[in-house]
């Protein structure tokens, strides 16, 4: 999704993506790429009843009511004031809410399969308390993420929004299911160095969005180097000589009469 959204956003849409823009994209993909490699599997959940009792751990409860408080405080807060000029706002209202879609379809799938296999799940209360969220959370998505590309660079909006959602999504599921229990030490340091990749690709899309680098000026842009001007003041300009003939000591002084 980051390199086709900026393609079809530079064809498209006429919004240029440098050098940099590109990279960033390309890091953030690998960075992402390696978390999701080095990610433990997801413990196997079978019926709504495992799901539920997923869902009711004091860990997952108290991380939900951490993603919610933050949530209520980027929309009713920050979303107001800070909204139209940080790009990072509507972002990570989107990634924070996905955390909840997610975990919702991951349910929603479980009780497909209980419907299919004859199971009662739609007497089931988790069934339908799974759909209002699901339908909640994808539909405050959808406003923020229009929000967010009526007023930045689609260039810029999918990558980040990709790199937060990722992120936000594996740490959920880790928390949900218990996966850091069977996180072996490679896979530690190779879900930290992903996670550092993508705060690099990121860094480098959005810090320098606005600078003209390509491969074809770029070494007009290294070399580069605009001269400092001297700033002089009326008196040295009118009494200074430009002759290049006269030797400084033969040069005219001015002398000044005071009476």
């Amino acid at each position: 999704s980051v390199p086709c959204s900026a393609i079809l956003s530079s064809y498209l849409l006429g919004e240029r993506l440098n050098l940099l823009g590109k990279l960033g994209c390309l890091l953030s993909l690998v960075g992402s790429t390696v978390m999701v490699i080095h990610a433990p599997e997801d413990e196997e959940v079978t019926t709504l009843e495992e799901m539920t009792s997923k869902l009711k751990e004091p860990g997952f409860l108290a991380y939900a009511a951490i993603l919610l408080a933050l949530c209520f405080l980027l929309i009713f807060y920050l979303a107001p004031r800070y909204g139209q000029s940080n790009i990072l706002i509507y972002l990570t209202i989107c990634s924070v809410i996905g955390a909840f879609s997610v975990s919702s379809v991951k349910g929603l799938g479980i009780a497909i399969k209980g419907f299919f296999a004859g199971q009662p799940v739609l007497q089931h209360p988790l069934t339908w308390i799974l759909v209002i969220t699901l339908v909640a959370s994808i539909t405050t998505q959808i406003n923020y993420l229009n929000k967010s590309l009526d007023i930045f660079n689609t260039s810029l909006v999918f990558p980040i929004y990709y790199v937060l959602f990722t992120t936000i999504v594996i740490t959920t599921s880790i928390i949900l299911f218990k996966e850091w229990v069977t996180m072996t030490v490679v896979d530690i340091i190779g879900t930290v160095c992903g996670f550092l990749t993508i705060i690099l690709g990121v860094f480098l899309l959005h810090a320098f969005k606005d600078m003209d680098v390509s491969l074809g000026n770029l070494p007009q842009v290294l070399q580069n180097e605009q001269p400092v001007p001297v700033t002089r003041d009326d008196k040295n300009i009118l009494i200074e000589v430009d002759n290049s003939s006269i030797a400084p000591e033969d040069k005219p002084k001015v002398f000044m009469l005071c009476t």
